[in-house]
């Protein structure tokens, strides 16, 4: 099988050779069609995340179909075709777990993190943590619905039933959960980097009510802030948007820190949360949604090799929409 392996922290990705593993008690051996490339990819890499101190292959954002099954696998035969999100393992046994929020289970492991994920042709999974996929999509379509899709869903579920939403970066996530809100008939307010007219444009095209630059005041106070940007200074920007009662979600997994700000931009009952991963009821009742909306995913297609490249976009901003490799090209491996 070939990968596109981390050797360690700020190194680039490697292109490399390794066996194709046998799959244990409830794992599935998968053929990888697509892999979207996710901002989580990027903290991953660039060390934003603790270091394993140890070769990983990213990626989590996977669609493939079941090559091989494990002893007591249920569901999932083989050919079928499944999607393999963040959470890849949680215990099943913590209180968190038992509350249906494995996504906050102090022993759970992530694909393309602690578990190798999906840059690259294979990937071996447990069997518990795969989907099944909407047939309305093709396999680069669905890969930005499994993090980009999730959890731009979870973080718009904590915004309860605000009406005036303001999305803070506007990429992968933003431009899926911009079209779930509109659906629900919510007004979206997409805020960009500074000057970033074609993101801006972006915006305008999925139909948001007003796009601007992260440091304008919206034609209208909001309701809710999702923070998609890992940008602390962005969270007092949001508040002192936010109405009285009003909510600003955090929805990455890393964020640089967040300076000083005066109590009076959170008084008046305002509240910050923070996005934790994602649940497998998430991903039902996300992946069954989307289609009703319908979700139209927009992609960048790399190869399997061109991963570096990839991450060089996301990195830089040079994406509209999603980034997403597929493993179909074939070049030397080490």
């Amino acid at each position: 099988m070939r990968v596109m392996q981390l050797d360690h922290v700020g190194a680039p990705l490697r292109a490399v050779e390794r066996t194709l593993p046998e799959p244990g008690p409830g794992q599935l051996l998968v053929q990888v069609h697509a892999c979207g490339v996710c901002r989580t990819d990027l903290h991953v890499v660039d060390g934003d995340l603790p270091d394993l101190g140890r070769p990983v292959v990213p990626g989590h954002e996977i669609v493939g179909s079941v090559r091989a099954q494990g002893e007591g696998v249920q569901g999932h035969p083989l050919g079928s075709r499944v999607g393999i999100p963040w959470l890849g393992w949680s215990c099943g046994q913590c209180r968190w777990c038992q509350a249906g929020q494995e996504n906050l289970c102090p022993e759970a492991r992530f694909t393309g993190y602690q578990i190798d994920g999906g840059y690259a042709d294979h990937v071996l999974v447990d069997a518990r943590y795969c989907f099944a996929l909407p047939a309305h999509y093709s396999d680069i379509e669905a890969a930005p619905l499994l993090c980009a899709g999730l959890i731009g869903y979870r973080a718009l579920t904590m915004t309860g039933d605000a009406r005036v939403l303001g999305i803070y970066g506007f990429g992968a996530a933003a431009h899926i959960v911009t079209q779930v809100a509109l659906y629900q008939g919510r007004r979206v307010h997409a805020f960009t980097r500074p000057g970033d007219a074609d993101a801006q444009a972006f915006a305008r095209r999925l139909g948001v009510h007003w796009s601007g630059d992260s440091d304008q005041a919206p034609p209208e106070a909001l309701e809710a802030a999702i923070l998609f940007a890992p940008v602390g200074a962005l969270v007092p920007e949001a508040l002192r948007r936010v109405v009285p009662g009003g909510v600003v979600v955090c929805a990455g997994i890393h964020m640089s820190e967040i300076p000083a700000f005066p109590y009076a931009i959170l008084w008046g009952e305002r509240s910050l949360r923070s996005v934790a991963n994602l649940t497998r009821a998430d991903a039902e009742a996300f992946l069954s949604l989307a289609p009703q909306v319908p979700v139209r995913t927009h992609t960048v297609t790399y190869a399997l090799e061109e991963a570096n490249a990839a991450l060089d976009d996301l990195r830089a901003g040079r994406l509209s929409g999603a980034a997403v490799l597929v493993p179909e090209r074939t070049s030397a491996c080490e």
